[in-house]
């Protein structure tokens, strides 16, 4: 792929002035960055070298472009702490926090993100101490710049207790109750727990049994 080629993707994720950036540290780095599909259970990922590959990111697709460029310095700096500790450290502990803040400085000095999000990013990096990647208020104040931001949205915590939803892969749960930051939540397919970020998007279930979502689930694959 030419380096034309990899300006113009970043280009359709990222801001446009992170770009050169983002393209500096994949190239530095030697880092295989794919464009992943929506995932409840994260926004991105980040894999060690290993067996003969590279470092490896993986971003949600549909994270709007200030969602994707602060999740993408949440994970180079997941790159940069193995590089710096080996496995030797706390995977969004004190190291990881110190190295997430520097590497966010210089976006936020170019003026990149509008005013609510950048004063909500101090906060977040260098008052509240919560830089471990949950913090819940900047999340839904990022949420604010989506796309479809004005059409009807269902999170996890906006239905009742006990609540039906459905995922984009068919899987059908029931809300439970909550354990500190997240949710508890039942598979009905699978009669496994899962735990749910109170900001996971879902699609509600209205006026159907567990039985008969189950049911309708497994036809419609």
């Amino acid at each position: 792929m030419s380096l034309q080629d990899e300006i113009k993707i970043l280009r359709k994720f990222f801001p446009e002035p992170a770009v050169n950036s983002v393209l500096e540290s994949l190239h530095q780095h030697q880092i295989q960055l794919r464009f992943s599909r929506s995932r409840s259970s994260k926004l991105g990922d980040f894999r060690p070298a290993a067996a003969g590959k590279p470092y490896r990111i993986s971003l949600n697709h549909d994270l709007n472009p200030y969602e994707m460029l602060i999740t993408w310095v949440h994970e180079i700096a997941h790159l940069h702490a193995f590089k710096k500790y080996g496995r030797r450290h706390q995977p969004h502990g004190n190291e990881w926090k110190q190295l997430f803040g520097e590497l966010m400085k210089p976006y936020l000095a170019l003026g990149i993100f509008p005013d609510d999000i950048k004063e909500e990013l101090y906060q977040y990096l260098y008052k509240s101490g919560a830089t471990n990647g949950s913090d819940l208020h900047l999340r839904r104040l990022l949420k604010n710049y989506n796309a479809n931001a004005t059409a009807m949205v269902h999170t996890v915590e906006s239905l009742p207790l006990n609540a039906l939803f459905r995922l984009p892969d068919g899987r059908v749960f029931q809300k439970l109750e909550q354990r500190r930051k997240r949710f508890k939540c039942l598979c009905m397919n699978d009669k496994r727990y899962y735990l749910f970020s109170p900001i996971a998007v879902v699609v509600p279930i209205d006026g159907q049994n567990s039985n008969q979502s189950v049911y309708l689930t497994k036809k419609n694959i």
